[in-house]
């Protein structure tokens, strides 16, 4: 057993948030790839599918908060949606600090046009993992996300 002041050379064999970020590349990897024929990847698939979701503008921290992205990391990823205009981005009325983000029709087309391409994407993971299997793991990585780990 390690001291606590040593390094353990097994720390990354034992590393959840290791193990976590290997997983995201890998399965980003097949969606991205997937998804490729449509020019979109998958953080601009998923943005345009909870604003979608939503049927309305969402403000730019709620949004941030559903994909767990700070704001700049959200404002980063909403930049080419914006240019490519499948996003508008607004002035809240209500409060003029806070930014509206709506799907535009453009948009909800490239939501139309990119979801076979996902469905081929999720197809071919829960085939080799299982749909079982997909199911647990998708509520257990829910439960993770809930725990609001931040230090």
């Amino acid at each position: 057993m390690t001291k606590r002041n040593e390094i353990d050379p097994d720390t990354p064999l034992c590393c959840n948030c290791a193990r976590l970020r290997r997983a995201a590349r890998v399965v980003t990897r097949l969606y991205d790839d997937c998804l490729a024929p449509t020019g979109i990847n998958t953080n601009q698939f998923t943005i345009l599918g909870y604003l979608f979701r939503e049927r309305g503008p969402l403000r730019m921290m709620a949004l941030g908060e559903l994909l767990a992205m700070d704001r700049a990391t959200i404002g980063h990823n909403l930049k080419p949606l914006e240019r490519d205009g499948y996003i508008t981005i607004a002035v809240d009325k209500t409060d003029r600090r806070a930014r509206l983000v709506s799907v535009t029709k453009a948009g909800i087309a490239k939501i139309l046009e990119a979801h076979p391409h996902w469905v081929l994407a999720q197809d071919r993971f829960e085939s080799e993992y299982g749909s079982a299997q997909s199911a647990k793991l998708r509520h257990m990585l829910d439960c993770a996300a809930e725990q609001h780990l931040e230090s």
